[in-house]
């Protein structure tokens, strides 16, 4: 993918044409999913992400070199000379976490002159083995571990009050709206006061949910894909306010919008991301 044109950020949500609001009309003629295949689907979760990874192994997802690009705050900065802890949640097998760590440990990189400590989890316990069987993976310098976000596994894993940064790449869409404000609660435990959670999904009206074919739709916004697993799609406003109702104050959050080319097929295809940064608060 080739981008087209530099990235829009915008808190107004899309416009969509004439034929974007047919597309969106017909995907409600079969109704919704009868609610005990959506309530399978829940149950569900983790074996359809596990056979995900069983089938894609390492090939889906490309390394995301971006993310320094957008999110500064994950370069080391000079001011910081101790390690600091970074925790990526939903690290699939390590598209994330391995490239920072590999700035990391890089003669040349910008990393040198202070190091994070790595955890990784993820809902797959598949998707953990790939991290953890990656040459790159060195207990010294990350752990990587199997949880259910959802829950309070996560902290038998990680004290509380000791993030700096916490990373959430398109994680939440995947999860059911019902158990966001536990997810944030969660994270906002790990964080420490003033900790940064960095933060981007699926945003309203993004191509892929114009995509969705009649009985693909669970609830408003929410949807499956043919493999079973998930996908929501977020607004601005509701997504401000999940995290202001729990411990968090925005810095940024906006809509992204970006358009890129596929090369293989010569398509224009315009995504819409939903991109904030927020900052736990001083309880």
């Amino acid at each position: 993918m080739e981008p087209l044109e530099p990235d829009v950020f915008t808190t107004q949500a899309k416009e969509l044409s004439a034929v974007e609001k047919q597309k969106l009309e017909e995907q409600n003629k079969r109704g919704l999913v009868p609610e005990f295949k959506a309530n399978k689907l829940e149950i569900d979760a983790q074996r359809n992400w596990d056979i995900f990874y069983k089938r894609n192994e390492t090939r889906f997802f490309k390394d995301r070199h971006w993310t320094t690009r957008e999110f500064q705050e994950l370069l080391d900065q000079e001011e910081f000379h101790e390690k600091r802890t970074l925790f990526e949640v939903g690290c699939g097998v390590g598209n994330l976490v391995f490239p920072l760590l590999e700035e990391q440990t890089s003669e040349e990189g910008c990393f040198r002159n202070s190091r994070f400590f790595f955890y990784a989890c993820d809902f797959s316990p598949r998707a953990v083995e790939f991290v953890r069987s990656n040459p790159l993976y060195n207990p010294s310098q990350i752990s990587a571990f199997q949880c259910d976000i959802t829950t309070q596994q996560v902290h038998e894993h990680i004290p509380a009050n000791s993030v700096d940064i916490c990373t959430m790449i398109f994680v939440l869409s995947a999860i059911h709206p019902q158990k966001f404000a536990d997810v944030v609660q969660n994270l906002g435990k790990l964080l420490k006061p003033g900790g940064l959670l960095l933060f981007r999904d699926y945003g309203l009206y993004d191509m892929a949910q114009l995509r969705f074919k009649p009985g693909n739709k669970i609830a408003e916004n929410l949807y499956v894909r043919q493999d079973g697993t998930r996908s929501y799609f977020f607004t601005e406003e509701e997504v401000s306010k999940l995290f202001e109702e729990n411990g968090f104050e925005v810095i940024t959050n906006a809509y992204v919008h970006r358009r890129t080319l596929n090369l293989k097929e010569g398509v224009d295809v315009p995504r819409i991301f939903l991109q904030g940064k927020f900052r736990r608060k001083n309880l």
